[in-house]
């Protein structure tokens, strides 16, 4: 199957004939043939997908070894190589495009060489001598792309989950928190529509911010159970051929073991091959996340809008010169930043919904762009929420005197008024403070509606602006 030459190149062959490869190269024929046929992108496979496939060679190696299904010498030697790979080593031999051939074949066959070429040398002989160590004979045993990839999305999704968005979210939402206390005495104008509306305080518009990602946290912890339960054994089409019949429930609980999150064997391994339905539910977690993202990033810039024409509520603190023009602009890119990432996970999710509907029978051949797709926008996410968190969030100051102008001159104050002076005599009292600018205390007082002391009791910002405990709305008390 291969042959060494004097001239740096060794020959290996497969179905479709001889090629030529470097031979320092770990990866082998089938990738270089992916290689050729698909240079689209220029995207490689990312780091998390590649230690999911490494996780599964290394815990597939060593159930089969152990239940002699591959030589023992063989077995240990798979298994150093993706301890190498999982250590950082080789990654530059994972080569083949994100866009490839269906089902994820190529990079499939791109993983079982390096592996399989690095157990050769780490046994003593040349790269390419598949007959001692074979990418399919042995790295591969008992398994099928149509079994392995489909695993191997679930596991860098948890991988991914847990490194990167769930800490992100955590460490976001206690920045919020800080600042809704940070905030908590500052009263600004609320506004709906765009228009002035009653009077809110500053603290509890971060404290709802944290709230809605403490939500989101618990849909993405909710959907990714589905990732926790894994069709790997299922071989070629969910029947198990070629598998030990104690290799699914052992290689299952080998991996778990390995990542350190509970797994559980699919009840149907063919189901669990054909739908993408889990990483569908995965991914309309992250866009429903992604798109109130975009509304707090949208939030934070109009507050900071200005510094003489706009809001000015808040100030994000400046990261960077703003314009290639105008000196002394800074502009609000950590979150023009963060509106741009869920945008693109939006469309990633949209992707993800029309791979996922697009398998024919026992396989869906479009699971590259899903493991791509999903595994992109958990980390990305991720990032994207520490960089807004730590360059952002945890910066953020209050314009106080900004907030209580607005509140105080806002016409909604009116509002408050009307369980006192009924709502058409309310919005008379609005109207004509909007025409001539008196203040709605002056109007109020004029027309003799209410008191000085009255008015004062109701036109209290503080206590307009506080947020009714659930135990008094309930009708229940401390």
């Amino acid at each position: 199957m291969t042959q060494q030459t004097d001239s740096g190149v060794r020959i290996e062959r497969d179905s479709m004939g001889d090629r030529q490869l470097p031979s320092n190269t770990y990866y082998g024929i089938q990738t270089l043939r992916a290689i050729e046929n698909f240079s689209i992108s220029g995207i490689k496979p990312l780091s998390t997908y590649v230690d999911a496939c490494v996780i599964i060679k290394k815990a597939t190696a060593s159930v089969n070894g152990t239940l002699g299904c591959i030589p023992q010498d063989i077995s240990q030697a798979i298994v150093q190589a993706a301890d190498e790979v999982l250590a950082g080593k080789f990654r530059d031999q994972f080569v083949v495009d994100v866009y490839q051939a269906g089902a994820g074949t190529s990079h499939h066959m791109n993983v079982n060489e390096v592996l399989a070429n690095r157990a050769l040398e780490i046994l003593g002989e040349e790269k390419g001598n598949y007959k001692r160590v074979s990418p399919n004979d042995h790295v591969n045993y008992g398994q099928s792309t149509n079994d392995v990839i489909p695993t191997a999305i679930r596991i860098g999704g948890l991988l991914a989950l847990s490194k990167t968005l769930h800490p992100a979210l955590e460490k976001a939402i206690a920045a919020l928190e800080e600042k809704g206390e940070e905030f908590q005495d500052i009263v600004r104008s609320g506004r709906t529509h765009m228009q002035d509306a009653v009077p809110v305080r500053l603290g509890e518009n971060f404290r709802a911010w944290a709230h809605i990602l403490t939500e989101h946290q618990n849909r993405i912890y909710t959907a990714s159970s589905d990732l926790m339960v894994l069709g790997l054994g299922g071989s070629a089409a969910g029947t198990g051929l070629n598998t030990h019949p104690q290799y699914r429930a052992r290689v299952v609980e080998t991996i778990s073991d390995l990542i350190h999150i509970p797994l559980e064997s699919a009840p149907h391994l063919m189901a669990a091959m054909q739908s993408m339905a889990p990483f569908v539910n995965v991914s309309g977690a992250l866009r429903n996340l992604a798109q109130d993202l975009v509304k707090i990033s949208h939030d934070l810039r109009l507050m900071d809008s200005g510094p003489k024409t706009g809001f000015k509520e808040i100030q994000l603190p400046p990261v960077q010169p703003g314009s290639s023009i105008m000196p002394g602009k800074y502009n609000p890119v950590m979150a023009e930043m963060t509106s741009m990432v869920c945008f693109q996970v939006m469309g990633y999710d949209s992707a993800i919904a029309l791979a996922a509907q697009a398998g024919q029978l026992e396989l869906n051949v479009m699971m590259p762009l899903i493991a791509y797709n999903l595994i992109h926008s958990i980390e990305i996410l991720g990032n994207t929420i520490v960089a807004l968190t730590e360059r952002c969030i945890k910066g953020i100051t209050a314009n106080q005197e900004r907030c209580l102008a607005y509140a105080e001159g806002s016409l909604a104050l009116v509002t408050a008024l009307n369980p006192h002076i009924g709502y058409l005599n309310a919005a008379a009292v609005a109207k004509e403070s909007l025409e001539t600018g008196k203040s709605l205390r002056q109007i109020v007082l004029e027309r003799g509606f209410m008191s000085e002391a009255e008015l004062a009791e109701v036109l209290n910002l503080e206590q307009m602006s506080a947020i009714v405990p659930l135990n008094l709305q309930d009708g229940t008390s401390d």
